[in-house]
């Protein structure tokens, strides 16, 4: 499975939005002064007539857009990850979510990828809150495949949705296939652990998994791009297999993927699991690269995670 190639998640955000609005007239953009860094340039000279900017704004934006799916238009709102979510987060809830408005909301520059920009710019609750508000779909694609096939997904669908892209240039890996919401990928096949992970770090996480079969521990990579619903029947598949999860996001260690999974595991299939995430503290600054390696959220560092499990589980079980 090769990953070498890279582009864009914001070029092919913005490109899988023109796409759909040239068939979809319902379509509209709404922006608070972050249409062209977000990759709808384009959007802009096609449509203008359907392109709505609002300045820094974002709860206006939200209430705006809710009320404009109240007369068909299919609006879709994407700013910086953090200024969609936590800032708004009271409209989204209520005149979103509680009104269940066809609004598509998307988050750039998720997790640490605006990494230089430190706390204030990153985004790691995200998914813990949006995943709270009732009948909110939370999509985070891995790649730019996937990211061009789930606004297609996300704009056919009937409902809030709330995606979240990074900033980062990403490496393609997976085919281009429809997205079906809901649905986890199985990407490597193993007995030993099964590596849970959204986003982007999967295809680290792939990585991983290939040097951690040369020190004989095969793992089973399955890829969760829709953390709301979660793939139930993915997540007990991969715990009757292997007995054991290790799940890997961009997002605080609370409340997002790796806890949605305990949370089924506790009830369904009781197995360990052990979460890579960002510590529930004030990330820092600097190279992209730099912070996931310091957070452990690397390849080198997932290897070693996944190695510290099996041989807490073997010392345990001896």
């Amino acid at each position: 499975m090769s990953v070498q190639e890279t582009r864009d998640p914001r070029k092919e955000f913005g490109a899988a939005v023109i796409s759909a609005a040239r068939i979809n007239s319902r379509i509209v953009v709404l922006s608070a002064d972050s249409g062209g860094s977000s990759g709808l340039g384009d959007f802009i000279k096609n449509w203008p007539e359907r392109y709505f900017e609002f300045g820094i704004m974002e709860q206006g934006v939200v209430g705006v857009a809710s009320g404009m799916a109240t007369t068909g238009k299919i609006p879709v709102f994407c700013a910086i990850a953090p200024f969609v979510t936590s800032r708004p987060f009271e409209m989204v809830r209520n005149d979103v979510g509680y009104m269940k408005q066809n609004v598509k909301i998307v988050g750039r520059n998720g997790g640490i990828t605006y990494s230089d920009l430190g706390s204030t710019h990153h985004s790691l609750e995200d998914f813990a809150i949006m995943r709270m508000i009732p009948g909110m779909t939370v999509i985070c694609p891995q790649d730019p495949n996937e990211i061009k096939n789930s606004v297609a997904a996300m704009i056919e669908y009937d409902g809030p949705v709330y995606m979240r892209i990074g900033n980062e240039p990403i490496p393609v890996f997976t085919g281009n296939k429809p997205f079906t919401i809901g649905k986890a990928e199985i990407y490597r096949e193993g007995g030993d652990v099964s590596i849970i992970s959204t986003g982007t770090l999967t295809a680290v996480v792939i990585e991983a998994a290939g040097v951690l079969a040369e020190k004989g521990i095969h793992a089973s990579v399955i890829g969760m791009p829709t953390i709301c619903p979660l793939d139930e029947h993915a997540v007990y598949e991969a715990a009757k297999k292997t007995g054991r999860i290790v799940t890997v996001e961009e997002h605080y260690v609370s409340g997002g993927l790796g806890s949605m999974v305990c949370e089924f595991c506790s009830m369904n299939i009781p197995v360990p699991v052990k979460m890579l995430g960002i510590p529930k503290s004030y990330a820092g600054a600097g190279p992209y690269r730099e912070l996931l390696a310091s957070y452990n959220l690397d390849r080198d560092g997932i290897v070693r995670s996944v190695m510290d499990l099996q041989r807490s589980i073997r010392n345990h079980e001896s």
